[in-house]
């Protein structure tokens, strides 16, 4: 791979839009946590998604890349003076020779999953039902967001989720559905069927591109991980919105999937969360396949 360098003024730069991106999530995070309280919405991005606020702060170039820095920049990032690092001739780098194989096999993983939904037309049919399959015959002390009230009765939600057809292709939505709701869904989607299955409108494949470059992390580098991270809470957003939970309280107005308006709101919705993570896909293929090359 041929050198590529960035100038100081261009990764402080780039550094400075990353801290801006997700520094006041991870901070949030992390307040809420010592006070012992919980967000029902944003949690989710730091516990299922259980990659480090701390690391998510921290601002790395992506393999492949050197920068120029000094002696007082070095200091002031402690994260950067790890044997993951070389750092000579005042140029920073990360060290290839300290990624492993289990690493380069799940950037291969990851380049042939991001392959497979690329090449996939997706299904804009689901209308986020997942979440309701998740409560789906349930009393109210068996829900999972305590202390928010479902916005149909249980009776409702029922027949609503009886009355539509429950498509759901992702296994980490589908593992968590009732054993209830289960049968109803059209798809029973394994970890190992992940490949065959998941496709380019699910609201948790793309959400999940933050998990995968995460996983990859530093290697992938902190800008694409940030944004995968900001695609992954739009997603949780929309998740919330759609679901029966009601969050009208903390500022979350409901995406009504229970009615015809709602469920073309919510596809309208996805199509634009699928477009902007279409081209995220891109480019963590395109890092995986160099992560995956690579020969140390």
């Amino acid at each position: 791979m041929s050198e590529v360098v960035w100038s100081r003024a261009e990764w402080q730069s780039l550094a400075e839009a990353h801290h801006e991106r997700v520094s006041a999530h991870a901070d949030a995070f992390v307040d809420r946590r010592s006070r012992g309280t919980k967000h029902p919405v944003h949690d989710f991005l730091f516990t299922y998604y259980s990659f480090p606020p701390a690391k998510l702060k921290q601002w790395v170039p992506p393999f492949g890349v050197s920068l120029e820095i000094t002696a007082a920049d070095l200091e002031s990032r402690p994260w950067w003076q790890t044997d993951r690092f070389i750092h000579e001739h005042d140029l920073l780098r990360l060290n290839e020779h300290r990624f492993t194989n289990r690493e380069r096999e799940f950037a291969a993983w990851a380049a042939m999953l991001c392959t497979r939904i690329l090449g996939r037309a997706g299904r804009f049919t689901c209308f986020g039902l997942h979440e309701w399959a998740m409560v789906y015959r349930q009393s109210a002390q068996q829900v999972r967001h305590q202390g928010y009230e479902l916005r149909l009765s249980t009776e409702e939600l029922v027949v609503f989720v009886e009355s539509q057809p429950v498509c759901c292709s992702h296994y980490d939505a589908f593992r968590f559905f009732t054993p209830e709701a289960r049968p109803l869904n059209s798809l029973q989607p394994t970890l190992d069927s992940r490949p065959d299955l998941e496709q380019s409108a699910c609201l948790h494949a793309n959400m999940d591109l933050y998990k995968w470059s995460s996983k990859l992390w530093p290697w992938t580098g902190s800008d694409l991980t940030g944004e995968c991270f900001l695609l992954a809470l739009e997603g949780r957003d929309l998740d919330m919105r759609a679901s029966p939970y009601d969050l009208s309280t903390i500022g979350y107005e409901p995406v009504k999937i229970e009615t015809a308006d709602g469920r073309a709101q919510y596809e309208r919705e996805q199509r634009d969360l699928a477009a902007k993570a279409a081209g995220l896909r891109q480019k963590l293929l395109d890092r995986c396949e160099s992560l995956a090359a690579i020969r140390a």
